[in-house]
């Protein structure tokens, strides 16, 4: 395993160590020991589905991605809508192209589980390619050939906004959750 210390999307919050699996080049999501979700189990995140929020904070732990950046994804990818679907094929909570969802081992893209894990595996392995999380969620939404040539030069507009747009939902999830701790055990 390597350690990767990392600053997220140019707002220079430092993250903690970040441990990054060597994996194989094809991982099946189900292949990682997490159990399935109870339905009474209760979340810290009542405004989202418990099964949603289990999965993405699970999946989020298992590859070193904030949780909160997992939210941010599936807000704006789908809006938390298992069953999304793009005009370019995109598919499931975190907008899995067909291509991505193979490589990843899902063969149900509407699995919650398949599609979350699979959506964080990528991201985690698209942030230790480029070490940078502005190129990484660039290259989530159109693919690493032109981040990859263009580096922080690439100003694609839909890109730019993209990236803002998920930089916005953080930022959003990381005052949700300050908030959320800041609460904790304070009996009104």
């Amino acid at each position: 395993m390597t350690k990767k210390q990392l600053s997220i999307l140019g707002l220079g919050i430092v993250l903690s160590r970040v441990m990054f699996a060597q994996d194989s080049d094809r991982v099946v999501p189900n292949a990682v020991n997490i159990p399935i979700v109870s339905e009474s189990r209760p979340t810290s995140r009542p405004e989202h589905p418990a099964e949603i929020v289990y999965y993405a904070d699970a999946y989020a732990d298992h590859y070193g991605v904030p949780r909160q950046l997992v939210y941010a994804f599936i807000t704006q990818e789908s809006g938390w809508k298992p069953r999304a679907v793009s005009a370019k094929g995109a598919a499931g909570l975190m907008q899995l192209m067909p291509a991505t969802a193979a490589h990843y081992g899902v063969t149900d893209p509407f699995n919650i589980s398949e599609n979350i894990g699979a959506g964080v595996h990528y991201l985690a392995d698209l942030i230790a390619t480029f070490k940078d999380w502005r190129l990484a969620v660039a290259s989530y939404y159109c693919g690493s050939t032109y981040p990859q040539k263009r580096g922080l030069r690439y100003a694609n507009p839909d890109v730019v906004a993209y990236v803002r747009a998920i930089q916005a939902h953080y930022s959003k999830e990381l005052m949700l959750s300050s908030s959320h701790q800041n609460t904790q055990g304070v009996n009104p």
